[in-house]
């Protein structure tokens, strides 16, 4: 392998780094964003339950907060129960979209460590084919240097394609992920609100 870096020349060393740091993001985005941990599937039953046995309590909400993402999302929903369901809509989108922009963290630095890689390799490409007219003397051509500048355009070019084609397909992969949590906790959130001003109608008409 080092060998193969040596022969690769100078111009490896950024997209070696780059590798490091898409590695890196991958393993760190594929840890965090899991279902379970973003969207837990009895997550709102439980919320409504608990609604509907004992209220709402500043300790509820600073533990469902804290829970997941989407608890996150219904907390701040909670906390404007007793708010117009307009109120408590634009209460639950404003936290949605942090809660969005969190989830999003790293892809954009995933995303250009994809668009930038192959400029990287072609970058090593031209100092490759520098090399190789370097080598071209009125009294002939260096063989060794005609070699390098040909490791330094090959290696560079492929560890650039290397490097994208794998950071590419993980960064449309976790976007998809982060589009359908986004969509999930939207659905989740909208049916608390029903549940909770739908019950609050059918009091007030029983009222009436």
């Amino acid at each position: 392998m080092f060998a193969i870096i040596q022969a690769a020349g100078w111009p490896i060393w950024p997209l070696l780094f780059a590798s490091v740091i898409a590695v890196a993001l991958i393993i760190e985005r594929s840890i965090t964003l899991r279902a379970a941990k973003i969207v837990p599937p009895t997550l709102l039953d439980q919320v409504v339950a608990v609604y509907r046995r004992q209220g709402v309590s500043p300790e509820i909400i600073e533990r469902l907060a804290k829970d997941s993402p989407l608890g996150e999302v219904l907390a701040a929903g909670l906390r404007n129960h007793a708010s117009p369901r307009h109120v408590m809509k634009e209460a639950i989108e404003e936290t949605g979209r942090a809660v969005a922009r969190d989830l999003e963290r790293f892809l954009t630095t995933l995303g250009t460590i994809a668009t930038a890689a192959p400029l990287l390799g072609l970058f090593g490409t031209v100092v490759g084919m520098i090399e190789i007219f370097g080598s071209q003397a009125p009294t002939g051509t260096n063989p060794q240097q005609l070699a390098h500048g040909i490791s330094i355009a090959l290696y560079n070019t492929a560890f650039g394609i290397a490097i994208a084609i794998p950071a590419l397909i993980f960064y449309r992969h976790f976007r998809n992920k982060v589009d359908g949590f986004v969509v999930d906790m939207e659905q989740a959130a909208a049916k608390l609100v029903d549940i909770i001003h739908g019950e609050r109608g059918d009091y007030r008409a029983g009222a009436a």
